[in-house]
């Protein structure tokens, strides 16, 4: 059996070297002639998984250990038969610690309360359920909006879900946690643009940890060029060689791409992909997790405490200094982020 895997997916090579070939590389040199006698491929979203890179290769498996999938063609996909496993959720409490750094940065700059925010959430899986749930708790008002859930579920208004265009009238911070999608009843690409930045009130605060290409950025650029809002971004459309640099000057925090970067997140993929390979292929690691992290233990936390802690697991001026000084460098910051230690 034959594995190609991204060398930045951690804990897993020299596990699986006891039962397979291995071949570790960068995640963007993964070529076709690299794949063609894999079984199995492990990535991460700078691999595209696709007909170019796929076609008549031995491939049956891919995990990708990330939440979003668009990186992958998931349609030619499942018409060649290739299991596609994601590792959703994996981060989700990492993302969420970085919203909570973003919030007690701004509220400090406002001098505001979470009692005197309206927060929307787009976007309610599984990050933005964790947002809600401690937002709430911080004593922020929430407002959700997440159609597919919506439809699924038969959520509204009793539930705190309300149509986009009035959580973005309404909400003084909005927080965008969706999938990528091009297509299908509810696509997400480009799902703020002009006319819903247009929208929003003057001064909100807008925040992406979801995928860059969920902003048009031509029109962010020009709202927040009139100052109209302060923006706090984690991804950009075109990452990493093409980033608007304009963008990340302008944006009040600007971090490369790490929201869901702790240590723990990154053993939880790990530890999804290692169940996936175990049931497909009768590995021995259906319940195996990184011996060398210890798992976050959930616990409430209340805000004063929260804030009080969060910049030492968390350093968002930090990271975005150095960003804005060499944005070219993007991807070089990324590759050598030092992971967080969840703490709720």
């Amino acid at each position: 059996m034959k594995i190609v895997a991204d060398n930045q997916i951690p804990y897993l090579a020299d596990v699986l070297a006891r039962e397979a070939q291995v071949v570790t590389m960068d995640g963007e040199g993964i070529t076709p002639r690299e794949v063609r006698d894999a079984d199995i491929l492990l990535v991460r979203t700078r691999t595209r998984c696709d007909r170019k890179l796929l076609e008549g290769s031995s491939v049956q498996l891919i995990c990708t250990a990330t939440i979003g999938y668009d990186h992958i063609d998931m349609e030619w996909c499942r018409e060649q038969g290739i299991e596609v496993v994601t590792a959703a959720g994996c981060n989700a409490r990492a993302v969420l610690q970085w919203v909570g750094a973003v919030l007690a940065l701004h509220l400090s700059r406002r001098a505001a309360e979470p009692s005197d925010c309206t927060l929307g959430i787009v976007g309610v899986g599984n990050v933005g359920r964790l947002v809600a749930e401690y937002a709430r708790s911080w004593g922020f008002k929430v407002l959700c909006s997440d159609p597919p859930r919506e439809e699924a579920e038969g959520l509204g208004r009793a539930e705190g879900f309300v149509p986009l265009d009035e959580l973005l009238v309404t909400a003084d911070i909005v927080t965008l946690h969706p999938l990528l999608s091009r297509e299908g009843s509810h696509p997400t690409y480009h799902l703020i643009g002009e006319r819903e930045l247009a929208l929003m009130r003057p001064r909100t605060a807008l925040i992406n940890a979801s995928r860059g290409e969920v902003i048009d950025t031509v029109a962010l650029l020009s709202a927040i060029s009139s100052k109209r809002l302060d923006c706090y971004l984690d991804v950009w459309e075109d990452e990493p060689n093409k980033i608007s640099e304009e963008l990340v000057r302008k944006a009040v925090i600007s971090t490369f791409h790490i929201a869901g970067y702790s240590i723990q997140g990154k053993a939880n993929a790990s530890s999804i992909v290692m169940r996936a390979l175990s049931e497909r292929f009768g590995l021995p690691f259906t319940d195996w997790y990184p011996s060398e992290v210890v798992p976050t233990t959930p616990r409430p936390i209340g805000w004063e405490e929260m804030v009080a802690q969060i910049d030492t697991y968390c350093p968002l001026e930090e990271i975005d200094l150095k960003l804005k000084t060499q944005p070219s460098q993007f991807e070089r910051f990324r590759k050598n982020y030092s992971l967080r230690k969840e703490f709720f």
